[in-house]
């Protein structure tokens, strides 16, 4: 509240039990209004892709797509790296793990626990072991629940439920479709979605919504009317998308409200059922005829060869050429040079050499608000 707002409740409260002139909606409309002067909550962001800050506390994210479109994969992400800090090119900006809940509407029981076991925590390493009567301070395992044979009544009451009681930082609801029974109700979408805000914003979570994309080919628009009051609260856009015949899927940022992330992940699954990240073959370009056989044309430099003709990039010599002069790079100063270093053309290499080169502790990242610095970490 401004400098004139509190003076005239101040002068109000001096004559308190008299007749006011502020009405209740009049000091509603106070604690709501924006000046420059006013104090506001930092924007706090849970992750990084691409080194760029996304999924906001406070604030709704859409993940869209058409069925069987890696939607449920990508959530898988996300609940892993709430645990492990770097997850595909996925990384959580702080150092502590975050407490998350998953909301499943849509899957049976056998696939939930499924998804769970064989992936989430393969990709974490760990076997998370919730129950309702830890204390979620110390408990940074996910907290999955299967609503599907709840009926659709309940299912928003037992939402609000578990985000009081597991105090997430993250919630994932897979899918938002079945808190109505209507997806053209214009009124109850409305109404769900004002109600999720105000449950982001009270809990200081990101409530992250899957929703399917209409089911024609060419139709990308969010299902029905609470898929336009979603596209209308959301931060946040993603869209999920299935390549064939590559069998390669596709992660990209439709929409944004504050930091726009041009580059797209590319993933696929491999023999274990995880996903790994990879390169679509249209995103490929010229660049791609230095490669000859299966090794390409890279830095001799930086590249070990092995007797089996197998080869490697020595990360700690790469890392440290690159910050040879320098004290400190930014994420995508730091990528750039080591692309132009080593030769090598697809960002989702260079992931892979940067998480290695943050494993073997050849450089530290540090946050500066919204900004990733990296330093070379001492010997």
């Amino acid at each position: 509240m401004d400098k004139q707002s509190s003076d005239q409740l101040d002068a109000e409260l001096k004559h308190a039990g008299e007749a006011t002139q502020l009405s209740p909606q009049m000091l509603l409309l106070e604690q709501l209004r924006i000046t420059p002067e006013k104090k506001l909550p930092k924007m706090d962001f849970l992750f990084r892709l691409f080194d760029t800050p996304c999924f906001p506390r406070r604030e709704l994210v859409a993940i869209t797509g058409k069925a069987k479109s890696g939607k449920t994969f990508v959530s898988s992400m996300l609940i892993a790296c709430c645990q492990k800090r770097d997850v595909l090119s996925f990384h959580r900006e702080q150092e502590q793990p975050l407490r998350v809940l998953w909301y499943d509407t849509e899957q049976s029981d056998e696939s939930t626990q499924d998804i769970l076991k064989n992936r989430v925590v393969k990709m974490t390493g760990g076997t998370p072991q919730p129950t309702l009567f830890e204390d979620a301070d110390e408990r940074p395992s996910p907290d999955v629940f299967n609503v599907r044979a709840v009926e659709w009544k309940k299912r928003r009451s037992l939402l609000i439920e578990a985000i009081n009681m597991c105090k997430p930082d993250l919630v994932i609801v897979d899918g938002i479709r079945d808190l109505v029974n209507d997806i053209n109700d214009g009124v109850l979408a409305q109404e769900v979605m004002e109600e999720l805000l105000h449950l982001a914003s009270k809990a200081d979570c990101c409530i992250a919504c899957v929703l399917h994309q209409n089911k024609s080919g060419e139709d990308h628009n969010l299902r029905g009317w609470i898929g336009t009051e979603l596209m209308n609260k959301a931060f946040e856009i993603y869209s999920c998308e299935k390549l064939t015949p590559e069998l390669t899927f596709e992660f990209k940022q439709e929409n944004s409200r504050k930091y726009d992330i041009l580059q797209k992940l590319y993933f696929k699954v491999n023999g274990e059922g995880l996903p790994e990240e990879t390169v679509s073959s249209a995103s490929t370009n010229t660049n791609t005829k230095s490669f000859t056989g299966k090794r390409p044309r890279m830095n001799q430099q930086y590249v070990i060869h092995y007797d089996n003709g197998d080869w490697d990039f020595d990360v700690q010599k790469l890392f440290r050429s690159v910050f040879r002069n320098e004290d400190e790079l930014t994420g995508n100063l730091l990528r750039k040079r080591v692309m132009e270093a080593s030769g090598i053309v697809f960002p989702f290499k260079y992931n892979q050499l940067l998480n290695q080169a943050l494993e073997q502790k050849v450089i530290e990242r540090i946050s500066q608000g919204n900004l990733t610095i990296y330093r070379p970490a001492p010997f």
